[in-house]
């Protein structure tokens, strides 16, 4: 598991946009984040950008993957997408 948007979300839209990997959608009443592409910025950045920007706190840092993990799935997902582009 990774990141996870809490109901304290005000729906501000402000996570979305900055999300790398697009992990961040909006789901039924507020923001959710895919686990299978959330890689806490992991490989983009030093810090998880939804973090920076969320005004009201409501992403915690919940690390149930380690580092090793999270760079994996980094790789998988900037392969996958760099094979995408190759195909367009």
């Amino acid at each position: 598991m990774a990141l996870k948007i809490t109901e304290e979300c005000i729906n501000c839209d402000v996570c979305e946009p900055e999300c790398p990997n697009d992990a961040i959608y909006q789901g039924e009443t507020i923001y959710e984040i895919d686990p299978g592409k959330c890689t806490e910025c992991v490989g983009h950045f030093d810090e998880p950008q939804c973090r920076q920007v969320c005004p009201v706190d409501c992403i915690p840092l919940a690390f149930y993957e380690s580092k090793d993990a999270l760079l994996k799935k980094y790789k998988i997902l900037t392969a996958t997408k760099n094979l995408h582009k190759a195909d367009s």
